[in-house]
């Protein structure tokens, strides 16, 4: 005579199932953690035609201004298009070209008075990471990002004061410069 099947209830498989999953995910992580890591290449990367979007431009030195203080700071440079994230100890932390808008402020010492997650710019264009500290022939000046990772348009005749960023360097400028956060702006 056949013994008759036992039947497990569904939590059990769900239970069972999960439990498997969650293993096999561990398992490829470590296995992830310990494979190879890709490496920066030192080629050139192609730039896209300035007429449709103006992209930011190289420089040949990375080195902080000379005159741009001491100390913690945001360094901005006028004519290299360039930001720094210099740190107490006066090494920086991070360095990347700029987007300016249409108005540009004065060279001189500021510090971060206002900042906002997110908003739309003058330009129409959604941002983030608004970090304003000056003004300039009425406009207001400040560090951003667009919120999709786009580069500016060119302007077109529109008066702004957005110092557009690379995602990824708005979102570190956002996490280096509070409140009250020294900005020195360099020709």
């Amino acid at each position: 005579m056949p013994v008759p099947a036992r039947w497990l209830p569904s939590w059990a498989w769900v239970t069972g199932l999960t439990a498997g999953a969650i293993a096999v995910v561990t398992v490829l992580a470590v296995q992830a953690d310990q494979g190879s890591r890709p490496t920066a290449s030192a080629s050139p990367r192609p730039s896209v035609s300035a007429s449709a979007h103006p992209t930011p431009r190289p420089t040949k030195t990375a080195a902080v201004p000379d005159g741009s203080g001491t100390g913690r700071r945001i360094v901005y440079s006028l004519g290299q298009r360039r930001v720094w994230l210099v740190d107490a100890s006066d090494a920086t932390r991070r360095t990347f070209t700029v987007w300016p808008g249409t108005v540009s402020p004065a060279a001189g010492k500021y510090t971060v008075s206002t900042r906002k997650d997110a908003t739309t710019g003058s330009d129409g264009v959604q941002i983030e990471h608004i970090m304003y500290f000056a003004a300039a022939s009425g406009v207001n000046i400040a560090f951003s990002n667009a919120v999709d990772g786009s580069s500016p348009p060119p302007a077109s005749g529109a008066r702004t004061g957005g110092i557009r960023m690379p995602k990824a360097d708005g979102a570190a400028l956002w996490a280096f410069g509070a409140t009250g956060t020294k900005v020195t702006v360099v020709t």
